[in-house]
């Protein structure tokens, strides 16, 4: 009887320390968002695509990572060389939609927007990861639609579950 105690002890604490360390991409994204753009839903951005309307989509990854994927009509503005002077171009009244692989970075690039007076701008909830996650598409350097994803890390890559992790 003792023993099938001490096993049904270490059965349950493995199974309960096991869960403990399952986190879900929400929560892991909670850990990097300091909430300080608005986010925008995949869904939202989507039908705002199929209807036409006018918005500009920043890519704020690396020039590596937007060749491999991206979403159609993307532009790529970079992160660590990203300079606001490029954004000059833009109308501050237009909505604006950030993002990068999780949502991290493009946060970053949306701070330095609105401090430049855009009036309208969205980070992407979850990136591109959460954005393939949810089905919709993305397009490779030559336009055409790709299931190949540039996820930044192999930390990050663990989410993709739709698609093909690329370093």
């Amino acid at each position: 009887m003792k023993n099938l105690l001490l096993i049904l002890s270490i059965i349950i604490s493995t199974i309960t320390l096991a869960q403990g360390q399952r986190q879900s991409y929400h929560e892991m994204l909670k850990t990097y968002y300091k909430n300080t753009v608005k986010t925008i839903q995949p869904a939202e951005l989507y039908k705002k695509i199929l209807k036409g309307e006018k918005i500009i989509i920043l890519d704020t990854r690396e020039e590596k990572e937007f060749s491999i994927s991206r979403i159609k009509g993307a532009i790529n503005v970079g992160y660590d060389k990203f300079d606001i002077k490029s954004a000059d171009t833009f109308d501050r009244n237009t909505t604006v939609i950030v993002y990068c692989t999780i949502g991290a970075r493009s946060e970053n690039i949306g701070e330095k927007l609105q401090k430049e007076g855009f009036k309208k701008v969205y980070n992407l909830y979850g990136g591109l990861i959460y954005w393939k996650n949810q089905g919709y598409p993305v397009v490779d350097s030559s336009g055409k639609t790709t299931q190949n994803i540039h996820v930044y890390s192999k930390e990050w890559g663990k989410w993709l579950k739709k698609g093909t992790a690329k370093y």
